[in-house]
């Protein structure tokens, strides 16, 4: 009988652990070296090249990401335009571009691994790379500390 009764403490305790461990996470991962918007896309610089991705904050909200639509290489991004979409189990979002230029990449391994953008929003999950037109647009775009502060904010009114 007692055996019995440590099982069913120790299924409890599991259950409740396991229940617990399900709850969204309060904090999501905010690099630093990197630029945001305030629609949740990141932009890593080098030179006049830029890589964009969804933040972290943004996959943790969106859930499963069931199909991202990319752009054309070649065709240009305006910063605040939507150039693209990131569907999920939860809801289909537009992707803005943080910065204006040419498309010369996209992450092709998406059309196959959309999971990618939840799995590692900042290296994997890239989007696109943009050949910049105006670097002075960099400046309206958040650091990691201001982007945080601005997603917890965001979140508080939740």
């Amino acid at each position: 009988m007692a055996m019995a009764s440590s099982r069913l403490l120790w299924a409890s305790r599991a259950a409740s652990y396991l229940k617990i461990s399900t709850f969204p996470r309060a904090f999501s991962t905010v690099l630093k070296d990197l630029k945001y918007a305030d629609t949740h896309e990141w932009v890593k610089v080098e030179g006049d090249s830029a890589t964009v991705g969804i933040t972290d904050h943004a996959q943790d909200h969106l859930g499963d990401v069931v199909y991202v639509e990319l752009p054309e290489v070649g065709s240009s991004v305006s910063q605040g335009k939507n150039f693209g979409a990131v569907e999920s189990v939860k809801a289909t979002s537009d992707i803005n571009s943080p910065v204006s230029g040419e498309v010369v990449a996209v992450n092709d391994e998406l059309d196959g691994k959309p999971g990618l953008v939840n799995a590692s929003p900042y290296e994997n999950g890239w989007i696109i790379k943009v050949k910049i037109s105006d670097s002075g647009e960099l400046n309206s775009l958040m650091d990691d500390e201001k982007y945080s502060k601005f997603c917890e904010e965001e979140d508080s009114k939740h």
